[in-house]
Parts: C-alpha cells; structure tokens; sequence
C-alpha cells in the first residue's frame, strides 16, 4: 500500500513510506522503533483501499523515532478593556517526530 491513515493521540494522520511526522508524545526513547496498531484505512494510487471499521485487522505501521522535544513557546494572553485585566502565560506542548518505515 501506498499511503495510510493512523490514530495516535487523539488525531489522524495520512503518511506514507519516508514521510517524517510530528504527533503528540509517545514514552519511548530517540532511535527506537514503534508500531501503530490503530490504522484506519489504507490505500494506493490506484484507487483501492481498504476501509477499517473502526479499525483494520492486522494491518500496522512501523516507524523510527527520530527525536523528543518541545514545540515553539505559544502565549495566552488575556485582556479586558477598562478593567485592569490582563493575563500573560507560555505554553510549550510536547511532541515526538517520527519517520514512517513500513506499511503492511
């Protein structure tokens, strides 16, 4: 297969072989392998797919975990007119870039 759809924290992600993605965090080490077991549905370029309900049985997708880190500092900044209110916080979310190895 060509392409294929996968669950992970909570959102879903089309990849393909050699694609490098970023998704939430996973609890493993940098330059280990992963498997996604949650794979919705898969395809080709020629137009045949198979459609999980929910999920397919038995297909799965191996990565290589390229690293950890943090995204970019985000601020929250809250403000209202006239009342003296005014807020500042940073946020840095957690995620994990991985590099899509296998689809079977």
């Amino acid at each position: 297969m060509d392409f294929a759809v996968i669950e992970t924290g909570g959102k879903q992600y089309k990849v393909a072989v050699g694609q490098k993605i970023k998704i939430e965090k996973i609890k493993t080490d940098a330059g280990e392998s992963f498997v996604f077991d949650k794979v919705l549905l898969e395809g080709d370029k020629n137009g045949n797919a198979k459609i999980g309900v929910p999920y397919i049985d038995g297909a799965k997708v191996e990565s290589k975990i390229i690293k950890q880190s943090k995204e970019d500092k985000k601020i929250v900044f809250r403000y209202h007119s006239k009342t003296r209110y005014r807020k500042k916080k940073g946020h840095r979310q957690h995620y994990t870039e991985i590099e899509i190895t296998k689809i079977s």
